[in-house]
């Protein structure tokens, strides 16, 4: 008799139905838009001047910095680039997304 209520109250704790199906996810909130820019994929060999160039083709640069290491000066792969206003920061996006 001891040995049915322990494979009962077995089955009991490890029952399927005892476990809720997950929750669909929550999409994170659009983020506000901004005119600061971070560009990543750059060349060890891209300067601030190059950056700046290449980033002002798109509209009015505030800002650029390419991050450098400190040892080598080479370029870590990533900057920053402000534009004067979020339209166009939009038009930097639609212009470098995917470029080499």
């Amino acid at each position: 008799m001891a040995a049915a209520v322990a494979r009962s109250g077995f089955r009991r704790m490890f029952s399927i139905s005892a476990f809720a199906p997950p929750k669909a996810p929550i999409p994170p909130p659009k983020a506000d838009p901004s005119p600061n820019l971070f560009i990543s994929g750059l060349s060890k060999r891209t300067t601030t001047e190059g950056l700046r160039d290449f980033a002002a083709k798109f509209g009015e640069v505030l800002h650029a910095r390419v991050v450098t290491d400190r040892v080598t000066g080479f370029s870590k792969g990533f900057g920053f680039v402000r534009y004067s206003s979020v339209e166009d920061a939009g038009k930097g996006i639609e212009g470098m997304d995917g470029k080499v």
